[in-house]
């Protein structure tokens, strides 16, 4: 998992991670409809480019996990980010 995936080293690593072939769950802040357009057609350009996989056959999933369902650090995530300000 990658948080801050949507710029600078986060998305980096995804895009690092992705070029390996591993399945990349990325978070970053709430995305547009027009973003998620934009994700769509980058990674299907991406695997039409590095594995001439046509577009008709390629499939992106955007899967939105609520805040309350995932966590980092040994924490509820919430709970990990009131921390790390807290520093």
């Amino acid at each position: 998992m990658v948080t801050g995936a949507s710029q600078g080293i986060g998305a980096a690593l995804v895009r690092a991670y992705r070029d390996r072939n591993y399945r990349v769950i990325a978070t970053s802040r709430s995305v547009e409809a027009e973003e998620k357009t934009a994700i769509i057609k980058g990674v299907s350009q991406v695997l039409l480019d590095v594995l001439n996989k046509p577009l008709e056959s390629t499939y992106v999933v955007i899967e939105e996990v609520d805040l309350d369902n995932w966590g980092c650090g040994g924490l509820p995530t919430a709970q990990y980010r009131k921390l790390r300000a807290a520093r």
